[in-house]
């Protein structure tokens, strides 16, 4: 008798277990892991639509908030189920050599360079980036980059390579470089009154601007687009799949896209849906 109640006791034990076990990977399942770029974070945005996602699929979302070029590398290694980043050349090889399952466009805005109200490069009120990064770098005017291989940082270099300007012999100089974020960086601009490079909605959220002011906008090769991508699980089995698939689906679907049009700062937009699936 005394053998027979070991046994179920034992059973019973083994189910208990297998019960936590089971219980434990369906809460794991229950939320996902977005890196995104440092702009969706510090705007407010993902604070504001990230909710509606939960209350609409169930799932949590959890968010490791890095430069696009990180986020990238991040995803590549499994850390993360799904990106939100803005670096379309990257994103498209990312998804070609078989990390990403597919990507979408989800929302964008744009890029401005503010500088000291002095303006000593005298570019204020022109619509050529790349002639103003021209005169920056022709007056040795101070500039300061995130250097940190973000979208934002990119996007910079294709302008400052339209130039051939040589950026090497310029670096610690009159070009510098924080390897920071877009907050970091506009703070050394603010301290030291130089020209800057940054995304309207970090721009538009940033409280400590001093006296910087926008001095160009408007070139069409300073749009800024942002994409959603899947992290491939064929890659990283541990990937939780259906959850960043629920997260592709909502941002890129009415609800998700209604959410990001309906996001602004004192009645200023700052991100524009434009996903089309």
């Amino acid at each position: 008798m005394m053998r027979k109640m070991n046994k179920y006791r034992a059973y019973v034990v083994f189910c208990c277990f297998i019960m936590i076990l089971w219980c434990g990977k369906a809460v794991a399942a229950d939320y996902i892991v977005i890196q995104s770029t440092t702009s969706t974070r510090n705007s407010g945005l993902l604070e504001a639509i990230l909710p509606q996602f939960t209350q609409e699929t169930g799932v949590q979302a959890r968010v490791v908030s890095v430069g696009t070029g990180q986020a990238l590398r991040n995803a590549q290694n499994g850390d993360g189920d799904v990106l939100l980043v803005h670096a379309k050349d990257a994103e498209k090889e990312f998804v070609a050599q078989g990390w990403g399952v597919a990507r979408f466009d989800v929302m964008y805005n744009d890029f401005i360079i503010a500088g000291p109200p002095s303006d000593p490069a005298r570019i204020s009120g022109g619509r050529d980036a790349v002639a103003a990064f021209l005169k920056i770098a022709q007056s040795k005017s101070l500039f300061v980059s995130r250097g940190d291989d973000s979208g934002t940082h990119r996007a910079e270099l294709r302008l400052w390579h339209a130039t051939d300007v040589d950026l090497r012999s310029a670096s610690g100089l009159w070009y510098r470089e924080t390897g920071s974020g877009m907050g970091a960086t506009l703070n050394m601009a603010t301290s030291i009154g130089a020209y800057v490079m940054t995304d309207r909605a970090t721009w538009l959220s940033f409280a400590n601007r001093g006296n910087l002011e926008v001095l160009i906008e408007g070139d069409a090769r300073l749009f800024n687009q942002y994409a959603v991508i899947a992290v491939n699980p064929a890659r990283h089995p541990r990937v939780n799949a259906a959850g960043a698939k629920a997260f592709v689906n909502w941002i890129t679907g009415p609800q998700g896209q209604a959410a990001i049009g309906g996001y602004n700062l004192d009645g200023k937009a700052l991100f524009f849906p434009n996903a089309k699936r």
